[in-house]
C-alpha cells in the first residue's frame, strides 16, 4: 500500500549505491532520510496513521536500520518495541531463524520471553528485497504463539519479489515508496 504523495516525497531523498556490496546489488541507503528531521517525522507519522487501523500490542524491528524507524514507531504508539537482532547479539535465552539474503545467508533471533501467546505484532524493517529477514522474524514471533498482523518498511523492492513472498505468508505489507532495479 503506497501513498503517492509520501512516496513523491521520500523516494528522492533515498541515496542509491549501485554495485554495492557486490557488483550486481543496488543498494538504497535509507539514512539519508534519518538525517532530514523532516523525512523522519513523515515516516513516523505515516506508519502511526496504519497502525491506529490495526490492533497492535507491540512493534517489533530487525537489526540495524529497522531499529530506528521501528524505536520511534513504537515510542509514537506508546507501544513496547523488541528487537530483531542477528545471531549472538541477544543476552538472554534465544530462539533463532536461518534465511536467505539478497546476496548471502544469515541468522536472526529473538529473546524467548519477547512477547506473549496471541499478541499482535507489527515487524518493521528498512526495506523489503527477497523477504527473507521479515518471513524469519515472523516465523520467530508465531513459534512463541503470537499473531504477526503484518510487516512495514520504508522501500520495497518488488521486482526481488520479497513483499508477494510476504502476502503469500498471510501478511499485510505496508511500504513507504518502491523502487525498480532500473532507477
Amino acid at each position: 500500500m503506497l501513498s503517492t504523495a509520501v512516496a513523491q516525497y521520500l523516494k528522492p531523498k533515498v541515496r542509491t549505491v549501485r554495485g554495492w556490496p557486490k557488483p550486481e546489488v543496488n543498494f538504497r541507503d535509507v539514512t539519508t532520510l534519518f538525517q532530514d528531521p523532516e523525512a523522519f517525522r513523515v515516516m513516523v507519522e505515516t506508519f502511526s496513521l496504519d497502525c491506529t487501523t490495526q490492533k497492535i500490542d507491540l512493534i517489533a524491528a530487525i537489526d540495524a536500520r529497522g531499529f530506528i524507524i521501528g524505536g520511534a514507531l513504537a515510542y509514537q504508539m506508546h507501544k513496547p518495541f523488541v528487537l530483531v537482532r542477528k545471531k549472538g547479539k541477544l543476552p538472554f535465552q534465544t530462539l533463532s531463524q536461518d534465511y536467505a539474503l539478497e546476496y548471502g545467508t544469515a541468522t536472526v533471533e529473538i529473546h524467548a520471553d519477547a512477547c506473549h501467546p496471541g499478541a499482535r505484532v507489527l515487524i518493521v524493517d528498512d526495506l523489503i528485497a527477497t523477504g527473507g529477514t521479515l518471513l524469519a522474524a515472523t516465523k520467530l514471533f508465531r513459534a512463541l504463539h503470537a499473531e504477526v498482523v503484518g510487516v512495514a518498511a520504508i522501500i520495497d523492492l518488488p521486482e526481488l519479489g520479497g513483499s508477494d513472498r510476504l502476502r503469500e505468508a498471510g501478511l499485510r505489507v505496508h511500504s513507504l515508496c518502491s523502487f525498480t532495479e532500473k532507477e
